[in-house]
């Protein structure tokens, strides 16, 4: 398919598809996978999109599960699901996009832009305008381990309760704006709040794996959110957020050697805490890193490899309560 409406599918079905997004060099549809719920009531659109790194895949099977769960008979409005949103860097067992761009990092592309530009146009005109409410399932990638958090607006009622309702370890409070890395346009959440829509971002756990607590966790808590939102009948309730960060980081090296991480995700910092060594070829430690201010380790290097200006922790600032 060439373009995506809920109204083009039967009520009361969940549907399969391919949605064409672009040609490779064999002048091939570039496809990616979608899952439509379509309910017996009208209503708005829900959409979950999963992978944009191609290395990121906890959120395939949360999709998997989800839509499994889904009683599309009682269900009030629509479930588009893409469960695999880079299919070129999930094939190739990698990160970026297939000219080793970060996808996330150039919304809302360019139509007559280079590859990754035009993959990232695609998805903006063709999915994100379908959606009401949206949610972005990451996880950390190659070299690091992430705890389960969200990131979102905590000043938006909306989205402060879909982040309450999911029940992560750690809410990262922030607009959108890409926070790390070279970023010369906006998220896939930027664009997508740009457009009208609530939209947040999870991040469930590590790289190129399928952890199946993370995918537990993730199914259900978003399953409590449809509900929420009155796709599915029931009552839920808005537990009390925990560990909200107003702010966070990531840590580097200033020197190269063999880097050793000795703090846990999650654990609670102090200004002044040691949180890793660096040791020369020889094993002699030759740097001791600290903690800058007091927080939390939202996620963490496993790489042991470090030049110069590596990652050593993802550092989350919490914010004051009254």
């Amino acid at each position: 398919m060439d373009s995506l409406k809920p109204s083009y599918f039967e009520s009361g079905n969940i549907h399969k598809v391919w949605l064409k997004l672009g040609e490779d060099g064999f002048s091939n549809p570039i496809k990616v996978p979608v899952l439509i719920a379509k309910g017996v009531e009208e209503g708005q659109v829900f959409g979950l999109t999963a992978a944009i790194h191609g290395n990121e895949l906890n959120g395939i099977p949360i999709i998997y599960n989800l839509m499994d769960s889904l009683d599309v008979s009682k269900l009030k409005g629509t479930v588009v699901a893409i469960p695999g949103l880079n299919p070129l860097a999930i094939a190739n067992t990698q990160r970026e996009y297939v000219d080793q761009q970060d996808l996330n990092r150039l919304f809302p592309g360019k139509a007559e832009g280079n590859r990754s530009q035009q993959m990232a146009h695609q998805i903006g005109k063709k999915i994100i305008p379908l959606f009401d409410y949206h949610i972005d399932l990451h996880t950390a990638s190659f070299g690091r381990v992430n705890s389960l958090y969200g990131r979102g607006d905590m000043q938006d009622d909306t989205l402060a309760n879909m982040l309450r309702i999911l029940q992560p370890d750690i809410i990262v409070s922030n607009k959108g704006k890409a926070s790390f890395g070279e970023a010369t346009a906006q998220t896939l959440r930027a664009f997508a709040i740009s457009k009208g829509v609530h939209s947040i971002t999870m991040e469930y756990g590590n790289p190129q794996v399928f952890q199946q607590e993370m995918i537990k966790r993730g199914t259900e808590g978003i399953l409590r959110v449809l509900t929420w939102l009155k796709f599915t009948d029931g009552e839920v309730e808005v537990l009390e957020a925990k560990n909200i960060c107003s702010k966070s980081y990531w840590v580097f090296t200033q020197n190269g050697g063999y880097l050793k991480v000795l703090v846990d995700l999650n654990q609670m910092l102090a200004k002044g805490d040691t949180i890793a060594i660096l040791t020369d070829s020889f094993g002699k430690i030759i740097e001791e890193y600290k903690a800058p201010e007091a927080g939390i380790v939202v996620g963490k290097s496993t790489n042991p490899i470090s030049v110069s200006g590596s990652r050593i922790i993802h550092l989350g600032i919490l914010a004051k309560r009254p």
